[in-house]
């Protein structure tokens, strides 16, 4: 995206906020599909010996863990980013005053 592009983007969605609702909607789509499609990718090299018609219960079991194991790590992850810049938020306030 072009700087000029950017600047266009910015007044529109600063002067629609109903534009800049949906447009966060469909990142947060964007960026659920991509975990989704990372998750899947990770557990099946993971749990997947050979393709069959069936999963047998070892596979089974291994996806389930997979994708909680999956799910509490990414869910770790983004409670620690949000917790450092709640730290550093603070700490920025602290320095202003």
């Amino acid at each position: 995206m072009t700087n000029r592009s950017k600047q266009a983007q910015n007044k529109v969605t600063a002067t629609d906020p109903q534009l800049q609702q949906f447009i966060e909607i469909e990142s947060q789509k964007q960026r659920f599909q991509q975990l989704v499609h990372q998750m899947t990718e990770v557990c099946w090299e993971k749990c997947m010996d050979k393709p069959g018609p069936k999963l047998d219960s070892r596979t089974e079991v291994c996806f389930i863990n997979c994708v909680e194991r999956f799910i509490d790590t990414s869910q770790f992850i983004l409670n620690r980013l949000e917790q450092t810049q709640r730290t550093r938020g603070s700490f920025s306030e602290t320095i202003a005053d």
